[in-house]
């Protein structure tokens, strides 16, 4: 049976030069009729689009997983894999997922539409059609996925402010405890990076997060606690409360609920409540790093401590310890030097307390300087009075998994 083409009126010469506000999009067609692909490659760079065309639904596949296009126009009835299978396979791949796919068939019965939507289609023409139809349904599709894409850079500009001010309310509050939270996030996204996971950025903002609940401790206590030297049964107590407390406050940030939950379960991983495996997941990868940097804290070398958990019996995450294999610790090397207040650099690290010519302490022993703090310090100098010239630390870090360099003096995270 004769398959009719796609286009049915070619649009008028108005149309031809009116290149509207989405004509720098990437379009890909994929039909298996070559009259088909270079008719509508032809009316759609007319229309001052990019366009990639593709006779086969595996090409299409492997060309979007390499440059991924704007909207893609999709044929139905195609060998090898059809139209439908090619949709499936673009809302299962989480990089593609949200590429609008606009159907264009021949097929006009009620449930090849429906079957068309089931399989993740956005909309559905079918042929033979004008182009001015497809034209408005693609500039259509094309505004509301870049609208999403708006609103969702702002959500994320959003989320990172939020964990940014959270981070600079650890490392005010203790320098210690911030210390902790970058060895853990090291440990995390060396694991997730090596394993591939999906969901990466709700592992990082866990693993950065994960002992926020700890500022609520006292330092000392955190510390004991931490490295288990000796806490008492209360101390005890209100350690094993913090990653509830994190928990709690997580939860009342949108977009942060599955974070809220990693962390609500990094010491029970394996407990009771009904979680979802992307949550199992990240409670695992923090429980494994938590328990790895509190014996690195205690002066265990990284490999040693490994060791000890491969021979745990309480068991860890086999993949994720032998994902670590090839991890190593980021260093630290750093020069001592006095700075004058109105030379620091954001960057630079305390190395002993500020204090106010009154004693009060204005920031700790530890604070990497921000310019918020570097502006604290100012503020103080000027109506309390502070020492001319700081004690910090210029540091050069050494990633984790990299052979560290020669330096002067080196601390190990």
């Amino acid at each position: 049976m004769m398959r009719s083409l796609i286009y049915l009126r070619e649009p008028g010469h108005e149309e031809e030069t009116a290149v509207n506000q989405e004509a720098q999009a990437s379009i890909m067609v994929v039909d298996d009729q070559p009259a088909n692909l270079k008719l509508m490659e032809c009316m759609l760079k007319k229309q001052g689009y990019g366009v990639r065309s593709f006779p086969r639904g595996r090409m299409a596949l492997a060309a979007a997983g390499q440059q991924a296009p704007d909207l893609i126009l999709l044929d139905i009835n195609m060998p090898e894999m059809n139209g439908y299978e090619v949709c499936q396979r673009l809302k299962s791949d989480p990089r593609l997922a949200g590429i609008p796919v606009i159907f264009l068939s021949a097929l006009d019965a009620a449930e090849d539409k429906v079957k068309a939507f089931h399989s993740g289609g956005v909309d559905y023409v079918s042929k033979p059609f004008q182009f001015e139809e497809v034209q408005a349904r693609v500039e259509t599709h094309l505004k509301l996925r870049r609208a999403q894409q708006a609103e969702h850079d702002l959500l994320e500009k959003t989320l990172n402010g939020v964990v940014s001010g959270l981070c600079e309310l650890i490392q005010i509050t203790s320098p210690v405890l911030a210390k902790r939270s970058r060895a853990i996030r090291d440990i995390v996204l060396w694991v997730n990076r090596e394993m591939g996971l999906d969901n990466s950025w709700q592992y990082e903002v866990a693993a950065t997060l994960c002992l926020v609940g700890c500022i609520t401790l006292p330092d000392d206590v955190f510390e004991r606690c931490y490295a288990r030297e000796n806490p008492s049964s209360d101390e005890e107590q209100m350690f094993r409360g913090h990653p509830e407390t994190a928990a709690r406050q997580l939860l009342n940030i949108p977009r942060l609920e599955a974070v809220a939950e990693m962390i609500r379960h990094q010491q029970a991983p394996e407990g009771n409540p009904p979680v979802s495996e992307p949550v199992r997941a990240g409670a695992r990868m923090l429980h494994l790093a938590l328990e790895l940097d509190r014996r690195v804290s205690r002066g265990a070398s990284f490999r040693s401590a490994l060791g000890h958990l491969k021979m745990s019996p309480t068991g860890f995450d086999r993949r994720m310890l032998d994902a670590l294999a090839n991890y190593s610790p980021a260093s630290t090397e750093f020069e001592l030097r006095l700075v004058p207040i109105r030379e620091l650099r954001a960057g630079m690290v305390l190395e002993k307390d500020v204090l106010s010519n009154g004693n009060l302490l204005i920031l700790k022993e530890g604070t990497v300087l921000t310019e918020t703090w570097i502006e604290r310090l100012g503020n103080f100098a000027k109506v309390r009075g502070v020492a001319a010239v700081v004690h910090v630390r210029i540091t050069s870090r050494t990633g984790p998994g990299r052979r560290q360099g020669p330096g002067k003096q080196g601390e190990a995270q």
